[in-house]
């Protein structure tokens, strides 16, 4: 590859795609808001720029993996404003790979476009660690020129991926997708917390339930993390709240009730009213465990 890959955004999903990138032998010029996480991609080859305006000067191929649509916003503003007069004036195109409400990302096209970019959206179903392993899968949004550095880098990082449809489209399966992967999660935490209220060993319970008709996939990435209490971040707490509350909004446009992600989303702002935000989204099962019903008599009674 003749250009390096730009990539502005480098948390845990921004890491994981450096070491895919790596990997696959492809350079990278990075650039964070918190330079400390780029001193951590240092050891793996990960070229440090000093502002999203160098990457944009270096790089044909810009990855854009930050928080929120606000931040892309701003990112791609100093993106084109980086450009604006440059001599160099091969085109650039911009992929931008986050959770996003599907208005917000046409916008984000349209302000790209006047920019002079190519714009492709690419978020991914699948946490930072299944990415880091290949199991992502890609949901592009958009024209995605057939070129050979691009063919690369999606190769790259996500070598499942589907073409779902125009701009905007990526952003609604996303949301979709994700809607079933937090009500799975939700489900599993519950049914922890009930064997374990039962009596039940949460060890040997939970390989009952990967060995029965209630399995998911959720279960192999998430499962044991919520029965060894080991919440270090594969995604976090709050950018899944970002992320049902994004879900709402969009059926609520749609006519459409969502009532266990109504559920989902009690449940983590309840994690991150705890301080439990930063944690991995499987925090949730800490909540359904504070969640202690009073016996039937204090209810007045049980009802025949």
């Amino acid at each position: 590859m003749s250009n390096p890959v730009g990539l502005v955004g480098v948390g845990l999903m921004g890491t994981a795609f450096a070491q895919r990138l790596r990997g696959a032998g492809l350079p990278i010029v990075g650039f964070d808001v918190d330079p400390a996480r780029l001193d951590r991609l240092a050891a793996i080859g990960v070229e440090r720029a000093g502002s999203i305006g160098e990457v944009a000067a270096r790089c044909a191929n810009i990855l854009v993996v930050v928080f929120s649509g606000e931040q892309a916003h701003g990112v791609i503003g100093e993106i084109g404003a980086a450009l604006r007069g440059a001599a160099d004036r091969k085109p650039r195109t911009v992929v931008l790979s986050i959770t996003c409400d599907p208005e917000r990302t046409i916008a984000l096209a349209q302000r790209a476009a006047a920019a002079g970019l190519r714009f492709i959206e690419a978020p991914v179903s699948g946490t930072s660690d299944q990415v880091l392993h290949g199991d992502g899968v890609g949901l592009l949004g958009g024209d995605v020129p057939a070129d050979v550095e691009l063919t690369a880098i999606f190769d790259g990082l996500m070598p499942r991926r589907f073409h779902v449809g125009k701009i905007g489209d990526g952003a609604k399966a996303k949301l979709a997708v994700n809607l079933i992967l937090n009500l799975n999660r939700l489900a599993l935490a519950e049914g922890l917390v009930l064997a374990e209220r039962m009596g039940l060993d949460a060890k040997m319970f939970f390989e009952v339930a990967r060995g029965s008709a209630a399995y998911s996939q959720v279960m192999d990435t998430k499962g044991g993390k919520m029965v060894t209490r080991d919440f270090s971040p594969h995604g976090r707490a709050a950018q899944a709240l970002k992320d049902v509350k994004l879900m709402l909004a969009q059926a609520s446009r749609a006519g459409q009730a969502l009532p266990g992600c109504e559920v989902a989303a009690a449940l983590l702002e309840s994690c991150v009213r705890h301080g439990e935000g930063d944690q991995d989204s499987t925090v949730i099962v800490e909540d359904i465990r504070r969640r202690v019903a009073r016996p039937a008599a204090a209810q007045g009674g049980a009802k025949p």
